[in-house]
């Protein structure tokens, strides 16, 4: 009997939630309760489920995954190759984005600065006041996240960083006890590792259902008007992302990892349209890492390493963005930015990429960071907001591919084989 692919159904869920979306908008309703409501109750539960399985998967995945390398030496490398590969395509991406937006000058209509036509209306204060006592020196709170006081509390709080800091050293600590206590820790792990694995698999039953709510939510919020009065702001982003996800990563891919950039189209797909639907590479990380080694057939001791550190500080796609917002709002504002100062919003956003990305509206609040650094009046990110949500969900799909990208490509450089091939892509 024929079924359709999950990506496919997934896909086929985007495209008829864009069309109830519209369609219902916020107030049509049925019985009394709107169909907005129900998106928000359907796509809430589904977020829940994919977030319930994060901090097991996490924990057992690492910890499955450091204890299979076994030595101080492989940990060390495999390690040195991840960090390096993050802080390539942030640097990367961000320059793409630096390029893209000095073509297109999007914040200049008709030799016109473009903020004098479009107004500040939005409400900012509350971004402001959440990037108030923020700057690239916050970038040293990612080493204060990494060792949480209480590790049961950083799980509930979602702080990553701390976790996986905890999972890393118990890993490391659990295969060199006696052989008769690591083994049944490492039994344990394992069985918790499939056993999460198995959960995700049912959860993902669901994902079309659940994709499904959470885009018409946001464009029965949103509609189509939010994208028209920046549509060369929109365009632009695009573009950059566009490019570094067709172009720079696949060049990487080809060239460093050695696979076919087509196949791990093909096999991320599932991870990629959940990026985009829920705007989240957290709670994408159990698809990725599902997809990554189930599809792309990298190794349990490679995915568990580079993807959960990938979704908590490389952000490819949000460094790109926060430096076309710099620049578009210096150039809605008519401020000509030298070539220094262009120079520290990439570094400003290189770090800051990482640096605020525990903190509610993360990129917003890391523009505003920005901005102060570059000297650039805060209120200018009201100019974005009513783009903002869309492009969070482009921006996300380029993260989370750019982590699956290092997987495979690190997975390479480790002397993995069987990776994109034809027995593995589905």
């Amino acid at each position: 009997m024929f079924k359709l692919k999950l990506h496919w159904q997934i896909l086929i869920a985007m495209v008829l939630a864009v069309i109830f979306g519209y369609a219902t908008g916020t107030e049509a309703s049925i019985g009394g309760v709107t169909f907005y409501s129900m998106y928000s109750f359907v796509g809430g539960l589904f977020l829940s489920a994919l977030k319930m399985l994060i901090v097991p998967l996490i924990m057992a995945s690492i910890i499955t995954g450091v204890a299979g390398i076994g030595t101080g030496e492989g940990f060390g490398r495999l390690g040195s190759k991840t960090v390096i590969y993050y802080f390539i395509t942030s640097l990367l991406a961000i320059l793409t984005g630096l390029f893209f937006v000095n073509l297109v000058v999007p914040g200049v209509v008709d030799g016109v600065p473009a903020g004098s036509l479009m107004g500040l209306e939005a409400d900012v204060s509350d971004i402001v006041k959440n990037a108030q006592g923020r700057g690239a020196g916050d970038f040293v709170t990612v080493f204060e996240r990494m060792l949480p006081a209480n590790i049961i509390k950083a799980a509930a709080d979602g702080q990553m960083l701390g976790i996986i800091t905890f999972s890393l050293l118990f890993a490391y600590y659990m295969v060199r006890i006696p052989a008769r206590y690591g083994s049944v820790m490492t039994n344990f792990w394992q069985a918790l590792m499939l056993i999460m694995l198995e959960i995700t698999e049912l959860v993902m039953k669901f994902a079309p259902i659940g994709v499904f709510a959470l885009v018409a939510k946001v464009v029965a919020s949103t509609g189509y008007d939010a994208v028209i009065p920046l549509a060369s702001f929109t365009g632009t982003v695009f573009l950059a992302l566009l490019f570094h996800s067709v172009i720079t990563l696949p060049l990487l891919l080809a060239f460093v990892g050695r696979v076919n950039p087509l196949r791990h189209y093909q096999a991320m797909m599932p991870a990629l349209m959940m990026a985009f639907s829920t705007s989240s590479s957290a709670a994408t990380l159990p698809v990725t890492l599902d997809s990554v080694e189930r599809r792309a057939g990298v190794s349990n001791k490679v995915s568990s390493f580079v993807l959960p550190l990938g979704a908590t500080i490389n952000m490819d796609g949000t460094a790109l963005y926060e430096c076309v917002a710099v620049i578009f709002i210096a150039q809605a504002y008519g401020i000509d930015l030298s070539m220094g100062l262009q120079f520290l919003i990439v570094t400003t956003a290189l770090f800051t990429s990482i640096g605020v990305a525990g903190v509610p509206a993360a990129s917003l609040v890391a523009i505003v960071v920005i901005l102060a650094a570059a000297g650039l009046p805060a209120e200018g990110i009201g100019l974005i907001l009513a783009v903002d949500r869309i492009l969070d969900m482009l921006r996300t799909t380029v993260n989370v591919f750019s982590d699956s990208s290092g997987a495979v490509i690190i997975a390479r450089t480790e002397g993995e084989v069987d990776i994109l091939t034809d027995s593995n892509v589905v």
